[in-house]
């Protein structure tokens, strides 16, 4: 095994970063094609998956969107009219509303992805735990450089 070269200045586009690039775009495609095969908007599909890891309010939607206040409540009111979300009252502070992910909402999303979820699935339980750990490191890595433009 030999070990890890010192980054060059500059762009040297490695195989593991056009696969990288590659992986980025087809995510990108797999969003837009679910949300057409639902009948959802990307911004609708992209709020049921945040709803589907935690329950957050209307504003933390406009915030994780990047999207104002009146647009989240609208992409809320089409989930909500769909079935796929509720709003409740937030448990420990009344004056707040969460969105709930309702059982039609997770099916939408689960649905469409689930084919995809089996293959990664299939695809980890083929390396090694030696192997994860060094694919988790570059994933990670990736996600920090990512977010180095999300920062400005």
């Amino acid at each position: 095994m030999t070990a890890p070269q010192e980054p060059r200045p500059g762009w040297d586009e490695s195989g593991a970063l056009t696969a990288l690039r590659d992986l980025v775009s087809t995510g990108a495609r797999v969003n837009h094609v679910v949300a057409r095969r639902a009948g959802i908007t990307d911004t609708e599909l992209v709020t049921l998956e945040h709803l589907s890891r935690e329950q957050i309010g209307p504003a933390e939607v406009a915030r994780r969107l990047e999207v104002s206040t009146a647009a989240a409540t609208g992409i809320v009111d089409r989930l909500v009219s769909r079935g796929h979300v509720e709003r409740r009252p937030h448990a420990a502070d009344r004056r707040r509303t969460e969105l709930v992910l309702t059982d039609s909402g997770r099916r939408e999303v689960v649905s469409h992805l689930l084919p995809m979820f089996v293959s990664l699935d299939r695809l980890d339980r083929g390396f090694t735990d030696e192997e994860r750990a060094v694919v988790e490191r570059y994933l990670r890595g990736a996600v920090k450089a990512f977010e180095q433009v999300l920062e400005g």
